[in-house]
């Protein structure tokens, strides 16, 4: 029995960042070899039919264009929750969606974009602008003292699988003696599971001046990197929605490159009993 293809979920709402998002997924979609479905959140019943169409035709134009056609969803909901429930009733293992940055009066700002990435159960690349390369080859990996889990090194290994990337370590400056510590103990960590499944790394060490949030955008813009991968922020609160969490600082980046954003999950924190890094 053939193995049922995951799916990569691209949030659309019709926009240019929308069309962004969908060619990244036509990209990625290629080399791991998933499908893709579009989806749209109306906020009324009487809405469905007319996104349902507009759907369609982004689909069809699509399948012209690069002879892969989206499957399409609308659903009547929140997008805050219903692009999370969608990716698990499709076996989606990829959510890929466009932002227009922390300014802006649209639907996917920095912040919302935010609430959307931490209802999510499989990660959520954010993307700006259209893909510049192919294939993710240089992807920047913060390491700061925040305790978290396992999860975001399993998706080191999963892109490694498919991309053969060069990761690069970036480790924050900190003076606190405790905080250093723990950066220590996550960077240690990290190297060995690079290590171990002899992943390429390099490791740079943040300036220490400016926000650990600027100085990753700051040297992924330097090296020239494709992709930033960070974890999210456990238990996120309301004043990080109001005043900006780091990591809607880094997915909001002004450089506009991709941010793939991994959810801490209570299952395997319980499961693997570790502490890991934080983006």
């Amino acid at each position: 029995m053939e193995k049922k293809k995951h799916t990569i979920i691209v949030p659309h709402d019709f926009t240019e960042v929308g069309e962004y998002a969908l060619e990244h997924a036509l990209v990625i979609a290629k080399i791991m070899e998933n499908d893709i479905t579009l989806v749209h959140i109306v906020k009324e019943e009487d809405e469905v039919e007319r996104a349902t169409e507009k759907c369609k035709e982004v689909a069809e134009r699509t399948f012209k264009k690069h002879y892969h056609e989206p499957k399409v969803i609308v659903r009547v909901g929140s997008i805050f929750t219903a692009i999370g429930e969608v990716a698990l009733e499709v076996n989606a293992n990829l959510v890929i969606m466009g932002t227009h940055g922390v300014k802006g009066m649209q639907k996917l700002t920095g912040s919302w974009a935010l609430k959307v990435i931490v209802s999510s159960p499989v990660p959520v690349v954010i993307v700006q602008a259209p893909p510049e390369h192919k294939k993710f080859e240089k992807i920047v990996f913060p390491v700061n003292f925040k305790q978290e889990n396992k999860e975001k090194h399993h998706w080191v290994n999963y892109l490694s699988k498919y991309y053969k990337a060069k990761f690069y370590i970036i480790k924050q400056e900190v003076k606190d003696k405790t905080f250093r510590q723990r950066v220590q103990s996550n960077l240690t960590f990290a190297k060995k599971y690079f290590q171990n499944k002899e992943i390429d790394f390099e490791i740079y060490t943040a300036p220490g001046k400016n926000k650990f949030s600027t100085e990753t955008v700051n040297y992924a813009v330097e090296i020239g990197a494709d992709l930033i991968l960070i974890m999210t922020t456990r238990d996120i609160t309301l004043a990080d929605y109001a005043l900006g969490a780091n990591e809607q600082q880094i997915i909001a980046n002004k450089a506009k490159l991709p941010v793939m954003c991994v959810n801490p999950r209570s299952d395997l924190r319980k499961s693997y009993g570790f502490a890991a890094m934080s983006g």
